[in-house]
């Protein structure tokens, strides 16, 4: 057998193979600790530069309110801080949109119902010219049963006629035109 330290003749040596796998370990170690370290280390940053946490119920504040501490770093907030103030802005703000929406639903139903009138003018249009053609067709049905049955009188009357001439003597086909 050839020395820990000596290469071999097969492939590269042991030493080398050490090493790469020790600094790809490194590398998968620092690719799975690396980001939530370096998100950590950015929101300390942020937070040494911004106002401090705030210790606060956020359940029981109005939603637009923010906490003292913070409204007081900032200038323009801290004219509009007060509470009664932003919730009753938010309050009417809320019955505005209320209202617009309860308009717009006004309109839509106005829109819906101009719209069903329309429709039942036109269903009530067809439904009188429906009835009209039906009337015709009834007529014209008349009519053809009227003419047939006139046809077949006809024909029994001319059967008659024909009869008739024949016992006097006429043959057909021995026309002569006076």
């Amino acid at each position: 057998m050839a020395g820990a330290g000596a290469p071999s003749p097969w492939g590269p040596s042991p030493a080398l193979v050490t090493a790469l796998v020790a600094l790809l370990g490194l590398g998968l170690a620092a690719y799975i600790v690396g980001p939530p370290l370096y998100w950590h280390a950015a929101e300390a940053l942020a937070a040494a530069g911004a106002c401090p946490a705030c210790d606060c119920d956020c359940d029981a504040r109005p939603l637009l309110a923010l906490p003292e501490d913070c409204a007081k770093q900032f200038k323009g907030v801290r004219s509009r801080a007060s509470g009664e103030e932003t919730e009753k802005s938010f309050t009417e703000l809320l019955i505005e949109e209320l209202r617009q929406r309860e308009e717009e639903a006004t309109q839509a139903q106005q829109q819906a119902d101009v719209k069903l009138l329309e429709a039942k003018k036109l269903a009530s249009q067809y439904q009188k010219e429906a009835d009209k053609c039906s009337s015709g067709m009834d007529t014209c049905e008349e009519a053809r049963e009227k003419s047939a049955e006139a046809l077949i009188q006809q024909r029994k009357l001319t059967s008659l006629w024909e009869q008739r001439a024949r016992e006097l003597g006429w043959k057909p086909g021995h026309d002569k035109p006076r």
